[in-house]
């Protein structure tokens, strides 16, 4: 028989101690909790790698996790950066002939074109707008094709700034993988004695933050990545920079609802106005057919490991994550929707016997 613990004041001023100085330190490395969430949810994907190379090194644990921490830097930034340099080179390229496009009378021949001319007649007649002036538009567009050389510099110094924020954030959530891989026993135990459950409910929870966090990254990352690779041969096929807006398109597919079409819908109205609709005809089909299925298909393949989740539950998960917290979102808000429901079956266990009753009541 389980002996009853008799709660005094001087527990309640012990809980109300520890509340207080657990937030402090939270306020402490609040700056850093993205770096260390990360930090936690990558060791969950390379605990197989570290193991292995545990194997092989059973007897050096520092050297282990150094080396898989090796592994990941070479899994991650150096394709980054071969990626990131090929993009600036494209994005430059781009802009370089969207400025020549506009200054030498491509925006003109778009407004000359039978279907533009149409449609402006249509919305000038029907809607209940100001009329549009094609001139008033086309000089809009001039003026920022013209101040768009200048805002590239800024925004060269924006991603520089931004790349750099990266590799901070990206060598500290090292730091902290580091030692989580090497402790990861001692952390796992540690959590389990201060947790308040039985050890079957420990194992529930670990458990299922665990396989939330890895279909949360598989779902939404190597979606993102599959979208941008079909999406970026599309577009090099129909002639566009397929690096550059392949990686626009795997950015894009992080938004809700509306995803890739962000991208690829201006793309094929701009090649159906220029006059190559066999290749806009092209990107259409292949934007609807095989960029979109690899959303309806892969992503829901992928986090399929959130069991308990419906589709409407990862869908909320998902938008109000990114909502709340941007794009680390896409993995906070999947995570918090399963420990709630976790936390709702080890309460309907716990009260099964009241509940029963009260249903039956």
């Amino acid at each position: 028989m389980t002996e009853k613990v008799k709660i005094t004041s001087g527990h309640w001023v012990l809980v109300a101690a520890l509340l207080a100085s657990a937030f402090a330190c939270f306020l402490l490395i609040e700056p850093y909790v993205n770096s260390i969430v990360m930090a936690f949810i990558l060791s969950l994907l390379m605990f197989p790698i570290h193991e292995w190379i545990e194997s092989k090194l059973p007897q050096h644990k520092n050297l282990v996790s150094f080396l898989s921490c090796v592994v990941l830097t070479f899994i991650i930034v150096i394709p980054l950066l071969f990626v990131f340099a090929a993009i600036v080179q494209q994005g430059t390229v781009f802009s370089q002939n969207v400025y020549y496009w506009v200054t030498h009378g491509g925006i003109q021949e778009v407004f000359a074109h039978p279907w533009v001319v149409k449609g402006l007649s249509v919305v000038n007649t029907y809607l209940p707008f100001e009329e549009i002036q094609p001139q008033e538009i086309a000089q809009r567009v001039a003026q920022f094709a013209t101040a768009f050389g200048s805002n590239i510099v800024g925004f060269s110094a924006k991603i520089l700034g931004d790349a750099t924020n990266f590799l901070m954030s990206f060598f500290l959530m090292l730091f902290v993988l580091f030692f989580l891989l090497r402790d990861h026993d001692k952390i796992i135990s540690a959590m389990r004695h201060i947790l308040p459950l039985s050890r079957s409910q420990e194992d529930k929870l670990l458990n299922e933050v665990e396989k939330v966090a890895k279909s949360a990254v598989m779902g939404s990352f190597l979606t993102a990545i599959a979208q941008g690779l079909a999406g970026g041969f599309g577009m090099w096929l129909a002639g566009f920079p397929g690096l550059f807006w392949g990686t626009m398109m795997g950015f894009a597919s992080f938004i809700p609802v509306v995803g890739t079409a962000l991208i690829w819908i201006p793309a094929t109205i701009y090649l159906f106005i220029t006059g190559d609709t066999t290749w806009a005809i092209f990107l259409l089909v292949w934007s609807v057919a095989i960029v979109g299925s690899i959303d309806n298909l892969l992503r829901p393949l992928l986090m399929q490991g959130s069991a308990g989740m419906n589709t409407l539950m990862i869908f909320f998960s998902l938008l109000g994550g990114l909502h709340l917290f941007g794009l680390i979102g896409l993995i906070y808000g999947p995570i918090i929707f399963a420990v709630t429901m976790v936390l709702f079956n080890i309460y309907e266990e716990e009260f099964s016997d009241f509940l029963s009753k009260q249903d039956n009541s």
